[in-house]
């Protein structure tokens, strides 16, 4: 019997789509060409902070299984490809994965199959990066096979918006296609958007995440100007957040991260470059939230010295290392760069964070805190990165020497806040 769905790549992107699916009783199995991603899985481990290990058990409960067999994938009706698609070193997309992934499947294809792109990519990488890869199986997309694009919309830890109950969006090589991927993705997801076509459909995904990250940069900014000019920026948020129309309220960090809000901006603002059409306005966001790590430890720096000590040969301890806050994923978090500027500069680094267990700057390991009292007591400066909800921060101001809460989570005077 054919499966109803093979999902290529189980990381942030493919995982919680084979749940959705899984849970909504289709056939799903999983590929990935990591065979110790695939013992994790098939063990009821999560490789990434994607899922919970509960949330992977009941997958496998619901006959999820995860296989680094391409021969598997010649037996599905649906493929979706989610392997990923970091920036080189020139600031582009490295397609490499999306490339080895579409030739696994081209060697497997059979006719009726329908294939969607869920990678992160740019305008015009479905048809002409993707599909002339598939159609080295002899078949022509629109004729033997439909070919969609769907943006990823997954947003881990997010209890109230799943696969489930978010829109999702379809671009189809022709309309055939664009109702075949939405007849699919309609059996377990409340509704299907169909965009006009492939290209449209991926740059809803760079709109979005452009969105976010321009209006955390506009954030970002002006945390800086409030603590120059001495305003409360987290007080101004709380009441702008009351307009009921024209705002949308971002909060200020330590810098962006994940697997979106820091890449996408860099690939669409290069492909304006080649293009003639600089997106500036991406371009100067990437500027603003790449300098927060610095500014964090400048403000960690100036904290130090306000209270008579130096930051070279301090004891900082460093809390929450993960992007997100309760998500285990690490990917882009700015907690790396600040740690490593810290060092560098001769502070002593601790850190503590309930889901990460090991943690290493500049290819070091960084002592982990036992007693998060104890160690916020004992250190000159405890720097709030991510707010955990494990974290009693009305105990932990108290506790400690000093404490900068870059995510304004601290009661009003309990702490320093960006």
């Amino acid at each position: 019997m054919p499966a109803d769905l093979a999902v290529i790549g189980l990381g942030h992107t493919g995982l919680p789509l084979a749940q959705a699916a899984t849970a909504a009783g289709l056939g799903v199995i999983g590929y990935d060409t990591h065979a110790p991603t695939v013992e994790a899985v098939n063990a009821g481990r999560v490789p990434s902070g994607a899922l919970s290990a509960a949330d992977v058990r009941r997958m496998l409960a619901g006959g999820f299984r995860a296989t680094a067999d391409p021969v598997a994938l010649g037996r599905v009706r649906t493929a979706v490809i989610c392997a990923p698609t970091p920036l080189g070193e020139d600031r582009v997309l490295d397609l490499t994965a999306v490339g080895t992934a579409a030739r696994t499947l081209a060697a497997q294809l059979r006719p009726h199959t329908t294939v969607v792109l869920e990678s992160a990519a740019y305008p015009g990488t479905t048809e002409g990066f993707l599909r002339p890869i598939l159609e080295e199986s002899g078949l022509r997309a629109g004729r033997d096979f439909h070919l969609a694009y769907s943006p990823g919309r997954a947003d881990p830890g997010n209890r109230d918006f799943t696969l489930a109950n978010t829109p999702k969006v379809i671009g189809g090589l022709t309309p055939a296609c664009t109702e075949a991927a939405a007849a699919f993705y309609g059996r377990f997801t409340e509704r299907v958007v169909r965009a006009r076509g492939l290209r449209e459909a991926e740059t809803v995904k760079l709109l979005e995440t452009n969105f976010r990250h321009v209006n955390i940069a506009l954030a970002n900014e002006m945390a800086v100007f409030c603590h120059d000019v001495g305003v409360d920026i987290w007080d101004v948020i709380r009441c702008a957040e009351t307009k009921p129309f024209g705002f949308h309220a971002f909060r200020p960090g330590p810098g962006v991260g994940g697997h979106g809000v820091p890449l996408d901006p860099n690939y669409l603002s290069y492909q304006g470059r080649v293009l003639g059409h600089p997106l500036r306005m991406v371009e100067l966001a990437q500027e603003v939230n790449t300098r927060m790590p610095r500014y964090v430890v400048q403000r960690a720096a100036a904290l130090l010295n306000e209270h008579g000590k130096s930051l070279r040969g301090a004891r900082v301890l460093l809390l929450g290392v993960t992007y997100k806050a309760d998500l285990a994923d690490q990917e882009g978090a700015p907690a790396r760069e600040i740690a490593a500027k810290l060092i560098e500069l001769g502070a002593q680094i601790g850190y503590h964070d309930p889901y990460a267990p090991q943690w290493r700057v500049l290819d070091r390991p960084v002592p982990r805190a036992d007693s998060l009292w104890e160690a916020a007591a004992d250190a000159d400066l405890t720097v709030l990165l991510q707010h955990h909800r494990t974290y009693d921060l009305q105990g932990l101001a108290v506790k400690a020497q000093l404490l900068l809460d870059t995510r304004g989570a601290t009661p009003v005077g309990a702490a320093a806040r960006l």
